[in-house]
């Protein structure tokens, strides 16, 4: 009992907010991983991640069967589920692909902004523990063993400073790395590069809605997600312009 509370109050503790500089420098440091090229190229992965685990987190939500993930090494995924294929269900599970990583992203600038970085750090290692348990290739087996390790030498040895930092970078990469992703499938499109097999051009096949409209949709909701956690995780208190009225 002791030790169950140990645990209950490590994973409840709040961390006060880092000084601006550190939550600016993070910021600085996602924005680079998103746009510099060669290191979107690795941080895209992170992204992909998000994207599957969206997918099939909404197909058992959907009672679909879940029956496996993939992700390659060019930053690519599949998700198999097993149900009808189409309706709501068939629907909901494309949808949540784009939208998941800008809804963890979300997810994570509330817990960080309210300080709770321990208890962040800890989801996130089981959620991708849950994820590996579905892992159908050994790139993927890999690449979740390498960010789940990460994650946790900073939960375990890492002290507050380094805590907050992963947290905050983290945060800031999937809100911001939700957004690319969304526009370079609309850039394909327009350029006529898409093979047809988006998630955007499966939902056009089972809803009313066009390809080009749901990808509309996509940058509405990753645009907005990123804005509005990047406004949870900006220090306003100490920006006093930035402060309402």
């Amino acid at each position: 009992m002791d030790t169950f509370d140990a645990v209950i109050d490590r994973l409840t503790q709040t961390q006060s907010a880092p000084p601006a500089g550190v939550m600016l420098a993070c910021l600085g440091a996602a924005a680079v991983m998103v746009l510099y090229a060669p290191l979107w190229r690795w941080s895209r992965g992170l992204v992909t991640i998000a994207h599957e685990g969206g997918h099939a987190l909404m197909a058992v939500l959907m009672r679909r069967r879940l029956t496996g993930i993939r992700l390659h090494a060019d930053t690519s995924g599949l998700t198999f589920s097993r149900g009808k294929p189409t309706g709501f269900g068939a629907a909901m599970t494309l949808l949540a692909g784009y939208i998941a990583p800008a809804a963890l992203g979300l997810a994570a600038a509330a817990l960080t902004g309210a300080g709770y970085i321990v208890a962040l750090l800890w989801i996130t290692l089981v959620l991708l523990a849950v994820m590996l348990a579905f892992i159908r290739n050994w790139y993927g087996a890999l690449a979740l063993v390498i960010v789940g390790a990460g994650v946790f030498a900073a939960t375990w040895y890492g002290n507050a400073i380094v805590q907050t930092v992963a947290a905050y970078l983290g945060a800031w990469l999937l809100l911001l790395g939700s957004v690319k992703p969304v526009l370079e499938l609309g850039a394909r499109r327009r350029g006529r590069r898409t093979p047809g097999a988006s998630d955007a051009d499966q939902l056009a096949g089972i809803t009313p809605l066009p390809a080009g409209l749901w990808i509309f949709l996509f940058s509405l909701a990753t645009i907005a997600a990123a804005a509005w956690g990047t406004w949870m995780l900006l220090p306003v208190e100490e920006w006093g312009w930035l402060r309402p009225s």
